[in-house]
């Protein structure tokens, strides 16, 4: 890990749908190169078949075994709505900052044609997506951070992942799952973590 004059707090990515936190490779090296402390976990399944507040229970979970500390969150795609319910529902009190990369805050046409309950979940206009974004009022509370690329073909449509607090960062990255390992993405997430 790089010497930082800087302390930095741990850092936990959350991945997305059909993914693990083999996604996070590349990001993690970079964070790490940094000075930051990263962990991340594998949510099981990621694959839609639980709701994502099942999921957000897992991260519960991990932190509370792993950062009984103060703590920043990364989450990517479906992780960031897992990552949203954890401290806007659970009542994450350790966490400090949420960066959500490419998250469908506001659903994902593409979501129409799941039909297993995470997949239900992330549909434009669905019950668990309008409870989520009635109340922001939680992410006031901390330093929150939407990153984003007008070129998202899975967020559809892209703008999908902005929300009306916080900062917003717009990365012209040409595809969803390269936000976490392209070097602009990745560039951005560190400045959001600063």
């Amino acid at each position: 890990m790089a010497q930082t004059s800087v302390a930095r707090r741990p850092v936990l990515l959350v991945h997305g749908l059909w993914n693990t936190a083999a996604i996070f490779v590349r990001l993690r090296a970079y964070l790490e190169s940094r000075g930051w402390p990263v962990y991340a976990l594998n949510m099981t399944p990621s694959n839609g078949d639980v709701g994502i507040e099942v999921l957000a229970q897992q991260v519960a979970a991990f932190a509370q075994v792993h950062l009984n500390q103060p703590f920043d969150l990364v989450g990517f795609s479906m992780g960031g709505l897992v990552c949203r319910y954890y401290v806007q529902r659970l009542r994450a009190g350790q966490v400090q900052r949420l960066v959500t990369v490419s998250a469908p805050h506001h659903g994902s046409a593409l979501a129409l044609f799941r039909f297993n309950p995470g997949g239900r979940q992330m549909r434009p206009g669905s019950r668990f997506l309008r409870d989520l974004n009635r109340d922001l009022s939680v992410l006031t509370q901390l330093q929150f951070v939407s990153i984003w690329t007008p070129f998202d073909a899975l967020v559809v449509p892209a703008w999908s992942s902005r929300l009306p607090v916080g900062q917003e960062q717009i990365v012209p990255v040409w595809s969803h799952n390269r936000m976490v390992w392209d070097q602009r993405g990745m560039g951005a997430i560190a400045a959001a973590l600063s």
